[in-house]
């Protein structure tokens, strides 16, 4: 019997490493009896607020299962809508506003859009891993503008002009940060703004940690002067709710996009799950205490988290002021960051992801995911500065 040989399309080939490779490693030594603690996962370990997981119960008893129009459910549209405009300031119609599966396929969508074969995305490196993957799925090519440390992990302005190319199409941005916890200022904004209008860029502003802020505060690039007829705004439900199995996103998009977006739509999903539509209704019109007690005790755990690294000669770190993730640098040990946190999974049961998952900027640093709970953060990071300390000690692995 003649052997299928399977003629793979290209854009398969180059897409990033993803940051669930650690995960993968860890579960497979649990599987043989180790116990792990887990900062590698980027998902609250809060469950699902119950009056949401009430509101899907009633939507299936009522047998809101079937189709939905492409766009979305109208109530949620305009449940996002005065959402958006009373924690943002942006003033949305919910005509403008797109259902998707989850914030991700918003983002892909709004790439391929824009992009066709050959064309440029400026995206964050260190950043979220799929990004890369997306820009390379739809064609085009990926171009990473690298975020520095002693810049607070931020846009520079002037590096970003001298990326952009006649084929630049568009620029992806993302705050509060994954994996560093940044946050763009106004200031910042307002320089990337200039440079979307000089050069007739789309910036699609990936804001699904939006509402988990500690210090300062939340700015979306399209309520800045001419931004919102060139900007894609993309959120979700995920994590202010903890709903990331749910899979619920949306994005607000200009006016005469909004249908060739969701024809987009129409072709590969169809809609987003009628029922769970119906929660994400529930969790904006609702009572936010559960999601503001979230955000209080990710803020607590955060604390925790960087008094201990701080402790710490061979570690540096800086504070973020959102999302759930800590970005301490390791570079004083000598050892790649593959290195490291395959050691520190080793020998001390620990699981974090190394840098470089997030683009080729990454390498000497690792991410903590302090979605878990205060006694494992304790535990687990005391372990993280004693690795330190031990391969500093051996003066290498």
């Amino acid at each position: 019997m003649r052997e299928v040989t399977y003629r793979l399309s290209q854009r398969l080939s180059g897409l990033s490493k993803s940051s669930f490779d650690m995960l993968v490693k860890a579960k497979r030594l649990e599987d043989e009896g180790r116990r792990i603690i887990h900062f590698d996962v980027g998902e609250p370990d809060f469950d699902t607020p119950k009056n949401i997981k009430e509101a899907a119960k009633r939507a299936l008893d009522a047998n809101f299962t079937h189709y939905l129009p492409p766009q979305g459910l109208k109530e949620l549209r305009e449940a996002i809508a005065e959402d958006e405009k009373k924690t943002k300031g942006l003033a949305v119609s919910p005509d403008e506003v797109i259902v998707t599966p989850g914030a991700k396929p918003m983002i892909f969508y709004a790439i391929l859009a824009f992009v066709d074969p050959d064309d440029e995305v400026i995206y964050p490196d260190p950043g979220y891993t799929s990004y890369r993957s997306m820009i390379r799925l739809a064609g085009g090519r990926p171009v990473p503008i690298e975020l520095r440390e002693d810049e607070d992990f931020a846009l520079d302005i002037r590096r970003l002009e001298r990326l952009i190319s006649a084929k630049t199409k568009a620029i992806i941005i993302n705050t509060p940060h994954n994996p560093t916890g940044s946050i763009l200022t106004i200031k910042d904004l307002e320089g990337l703004a200039a440079i979307a209008d000089k050069y007739d860029l789309m910036v699609i502003s990936d804001e699904v940690y939006s509402k988990l802020i500690y210090e300062g505060e939340h700015v979306s690039i399209a309520t800045l002067p001419k931004m919102r007829e060139r900007t894609i705004v993309v959120d979700g439900f995920s994590k202010t709710y903890a709903m990331t199995g749910w899979r619920l996103g949306y994005g607000i998009v200009p006016q005469q996009l909004v249908p060739k977006i969701v024809k987009i739509v129409t072709e590969t999903v169809s809609c987003a799950t009628a029922f769970v539509q119906k929660a994400g209704v529930e969790a904006l019109k609702s009572a936010q205490n559960d999601a503001e007690n979230m955000r209080k005790r990710f803020k607590n755990r955060r604390d925790l988290a960087i008094s201990i690294l701080s402790e710490s000669k061979y570690i540096k770190v800086k504070k973020p002021k959102g999302a759930f993730y800590i970005f301490p640098n390791i570079k004083a040990l000598k050892v790649s960051s593959y290195e490291f946190t395959d050691y520190l999974l080793e020998n001390f049961g620990v699981s974090v992801v190394p840098g470089p998952a997030f683009g080729i900027y990454g390498e000497g640093y690792f991410r903590i995911s302090y979605a878990t709970s205060e006694d494992l953060i304790e535990e687990g990071v005391r372990k993280i500065v004693q690795a330190a300390e031990e391969i500093a000690s051996k003066g290498g692995i």
